[in-house]
């Protein structure tokens, strides 16, 4: 072969390798991850004019160190993905971080490839994907199932070393995807179970407040009682002194009988106050650590939450009125809805009314049908110092509070948000009343039959 053969034939090679580069270039420009890859190993087979090309990364298999294919041309179309150990196979070579070429009788240098045979392998070049740290990520390798030629062997050895490095960015760019994704999953993990601590926190917090109040409350009218008991007990030695004497007057005896029956009255009532107030914290602990829905009045289950909180809304020189008919019943989850109330009279407490009341809350409730779906629809309102336009827009966001640095969590308002989304349900702040200062929330629960 002459000299000018020789360099027409080497110009040949060098454009249709620049052309190849560039197509192949074109087509994979746009692409990332799994798509680039088949993409490559598509546009590489027919560059190449070979029956396979793979694109797989390096993964543990059962028997050891393998191949997990991302991308599988098969000459006319994509092949399933595929395993396969690494040992007798040239693959293995390519991942000690050499070029693996094989002109002719591949079958015959890897007796033991199964995959070949399979393949009706003849040649085969595989380059090695190694990433910025020196680490064999996957192999890039084209396989036919004729000899190759000096001139292919050259032009997949330029095609495969720049690809192969660009297939490895691909998947070191993956693995630092799921790394960040692991981290983020993580970290959302730790933060959603630090805030289910907090919330879990808040709501003990707000349970302890109400175990003191209620104590304090219920000691008024069981020491009314002791001291009533007490007195009766004088009250019973004066008479038995009065009916041991020689004379007995028949007014001193209605006297200490009348004596004696004010004071029983007296610790009756207070007794019965007593045992009201233990009744409606008794339900409200019990509504706040169940789930169950059941039928409930819902006046009377208003008025029982008030009645727990009643000596904290008192403090601060608040009343509530509840305007509810007395006959509205409906199915509820007793337990959350406790909850809702609760934490929309104390977030009145502590932010509607600063500086102290006196104040007024109105709990108002009704059954409506829209859009073919029963609603319970309750509106919390209040005549306090309303809120700002930062605060309305942010009311419901988790750790949001006014009362930063001053022992507020907020966390109150999100729990409610939390607990009527749970139930089906909607929260939102209302526009305050016309001429009227205040907060107003309005919510909807959907009825269950």
């Amino acid at each position: 072969m002459s000299d000018n053969h020789r360099l027409f034939d080497a110009e040949d090679g060098r454009l249709l390798a620049e052309a190849a580069l560039r197509s192949i270039t074109d087509s994979t420009a746009r692409a990332r991850g799994d798509d680039f890859l088949r993409i490559l190993v598509r546009d590489l087979a027919q560059a190449l004019d070979v029956q396979y090309v793979i694109a797989g990364r390096v993964a543990p298999l059962a028997d050891g160190e393998g191949i997990r294919t991302l991308a599988v041309w098969g000459g006319a179309d994509y092949l399933p993905n595929m395993e396969y150990s690494l040992r007798h196979t040239p693959c293995q070579d390519v991942t000690g971080q050499c070029m693996c070429f094989h002109a002719s009788g591949i079958q015959a240098d890897y007796p033991h490839d199964t995959l070949l045979v399979e393949m009706q392998a003849e040649s085969y070049i595989g380059m090695p994907m190694i990433d910025t740290e020196g680490q064999t990520l996957g192999i890039l390798s084209a396989i036919d199932t004729k000899p190759m030629d000096e001139d292919k062997r050259l032009l997949a050895l330029s095609l495969l070393s720049i690809f192969a490095a660009r297939g490895a960015a691909e998947l070191q760019h993956q693995d630092r995807e799921q790394q960040l994704e692991a981290t983020v999953q993580r970290r959302t993990e730790a933060l959603l179970a630090a805030q289910a601590t907090l919330v879990e926190q808040e709501k003990m917090v707000a349970l302890g407040t109400l175990v003191a109040g209620v104590a304090h409350e219920v000691n008024t009218p069981i020491g009314v009682a002791v001291t009533a008991a007490s007195t009766m007990a004088s009250y019973a030695d004066d008479l038995i002194k009065c009916v041991s004497g020689e004379r007995v007057s028949r007014s001193e005896l209605l006297t200490t009988a009348q004596r004696l029956r004010e004071g029983a009255q007296l610790i009756e009532r207070n007794l019965a106050r007593a045992a009201d107030l233990i009744g409606n914290f008794k339900q409200l602990a019990v509504d706040q650590g169940s789930a169950h829905v059941s039928e409930v009045g819902v006046r009377e289950h208003a008025l029982s939450v008030v009645s727990a909180h009643g000596p904290e809304l008192r403090k601060v020189g608040i009343s509530v009125e509840v305007d509810i008919a007395p006959e509205l019943r409906t199915r509820l989850d007793a337990g959350r809805w406790s909850q809702v109330l609760s934490n929309l009279l104390m977030n009145a407490a502590k932010h509607g009314y600063p500086n102290g009341g006196p104040g007024q809350v109105t709990l108002a409730a009704r059954l409506a049908l829209e859009g073919g779906v029963r609603w319970l629809l309750l509106e919390f309102a209040d005549d306090g110092v309303g809120l700002s336009g930062e605060v309305r827009e942010r009311l419901f966001e988790p750790f949001f509070t006014t009362k930063r640095g001053q022992g507020g969590s907020g966390l109150g308002m999100h729990i409610v948000y939390t607990i009527v989304h749970q139930m089906g349900g909607h929260v939102a702040v209302a526009p305050a009343a016309p001429d009227s200062a205040g907060c107003r929330i309005k919510l909807r629960l959907p009825v269950r039959d």
